[in-house]
């Protein structure tokens, strides 16, 4: 199939690079990825793909009262609205404190290790979180947060084990599968907070603290679903057949596989689309529970909306890892940019409109989808097999500290400028990826100078 989709190119008079259909290096290397054809390695990718939707919906279920109920939680507990960004800004900073390690941890254990420890610690935070409605204390509900956030990089991290075994024309469909199979539980989980108000009478905890009992029963699921059944782990069965290891026998440093990188100009473009994408949606996400409710909508329409945004970030996820698979990853990128634009308008003209802001919420998740996803590809594709694993990790940690910042600012923004003012954070990041990617698929298309026939 490469072979034949390289012939047709040079028929054309081109070479289409990475962003456009499949990186050239993965042409050269066609050969020498037949492992991925085999039987036994199909049968294993297969078993992998099935066992990673079942962690991802059911914790994904379990992190969906973060944005609803996490943010209600941290304005109760700090009793301004200034501060209810801190639930998201923690939750954040959570998932970049963990990205690294989990990253390593699957590099030395596997996906398997690293994903159910994971879903297990993010469960513990879950009950940390109970702690702090119970008590109205802010520490244990930073600390809550910041344990939670550790769900959002296994949610993260999931993607990318699901590219381990499989060929590399497959990785957008597959890696977007993965991503869309969460879109059950995080259009339902946020609006675990009229059930968690059922189950904290159940048991005598405060109206938030139910949402957080369900969170930890799904999550313990998801870990032990993950830590029994994923077997053989996906990175360990492809480091067999890859080169994980540098010349000397190593594993690169953190500083090399940044340096490194860095210095592949379609990583450090991924590297940037995914830290932009996280970042605007954040931003605006964080506080949308807040300017909804300061214009009289209860719970149930703040879980709405926040499950039309996640409907937004994941449903149609498969359509755009197709796109990247066809048309290029660059060239999605560029659309999920004027989508960005596009959700600034809406919630310029919502004015505290609940509808608008559910078109707004769609169009900021859709946004999102369309930059981290072919942006996770074309990281995948673009770095060494001796580096993957660790700067798979390294972008969700940035991604996830740059939007920490993004939702800690949120609030004191909000206050100052309203919520139209927060959302054109969106713009400020937009424009200059936009014009990147526009740089970046003029220099795809490379003429091939024809060979002169001798007469």
């Amino acid at each position: 199939m490469i072979q034949t989709a390289t012939a047709a190119d040079e028929v054309e008079g081109t070479i289409i690079t990475s962003s456009a259909r499949q990186p050239a290096a993965d042409h050269r290397t066609a050969a020498a990825l037949g492992w991925q054809q085999r039987p036994d390695i199909i049968t294993a990718q297969r078993r992998s793909v099935r066992l990673l939707i079942i962690g991802q919906v059911l914790g994904s279920f379990g992190m969906g009262a973060a944005p609803s109920v996490g943010v209600l939680l941290a304005e109760q507990v700090t009793n301004s609205e200034t501060m209810a960004g801190l639930a998201r800004t923690s939750m954040t900073l959570g998932a970049a404190l963990a990205g690294i390690p989990l990253a390593l941890l699957a590099a030395r254990g596997g996906r398997r290790v690293s994903l159910s420890v994971g879903w297990f610690v993010a469960a513990f935070g879950a009950a940390v979180l109970i702690g702090a409605a119970i008590t109205t204390n802010a520490a244990l509900m930073i600390t809550g947060m910041l344990l939670f956030g550790c769900g959002t990089a296994v949610g993260l991290q999931s993607r990318f084990a699901a590219t381990d075994l499989v060929l590399p024309a497959l990785r957008g469909r597959t890696l977007s599968f993965v991503v869309w199979s969460g879109t059950l539980g995080t259009v339902l989980g946020p609006n675990l907070g009229p059930p968690g108000e059922w189950v904290s009478r159940l048991l005598g905890l405060p109206p938030l603290a139910g949402a957080f009992v369900i969170s930890i029963v799904v999550m313990t699921i998801a870990g032990l679903v993950i830590a029994l059944l994923l077997r053989p782990d996906p990175l360990l069965t492809a480091a067999r057949y890859e080169a994980q290891t540098d010349s000397r026998g190593r594993r690169p440093s953190i500083r090399e596989v940044f340096t490194t990188l860095w210095s592949i100009r379609p990583a450090r473009f991924a590297l940037l689309v995914v830290i932009g994408a996280h970042l605007s949606m954040v931003s605006l996400m964080t506080m949308t529970p807040v300017q909804l409710s300061h214009h009289g909508s209860g719970l149930t329409i703040v879980g709405i909306t926040i499950s039309i945004h996640v409907l937004g970030m994941f449903a149609l996820s498969p359509v755009v890892g197709y796109a990247s698979d066809r048309i290029g990853a660059t060239r999605v990128i560029m659309i999920g940019q004027l989508i960005f634009l596009g959700s600034t308008v809406t919630a310029i003209i919502s004015a505290g409109s609940a509808g608008w802001t559910m078109i707004s919420l769609f169009l900021l998740g859709l946004g999102w989808s369309c930059g981290t996803v072919p942006g996770s590809i074309l990281l995948t594709e673009s770095v060494p097999a001796a580096i993957r694993p660790s700067s798979q990790g390294m972008v969700d940690t940035a991604m996830n500290g740059f939007a920490a910042l993004a939702a800690l600012i949120s609030g004191p923004i909000f206050a100052g400028v309203g919520f139209g003012g927060l959302s054109l954070m969106a713009v400020v990041v937009s424009v200059p990826l936009l014009a990147y990617a526009i740089r970046m698929d003029r220099q795809v298309i490379v003429p091939i100078t024809p060979a002169v026939e001798p007469d």
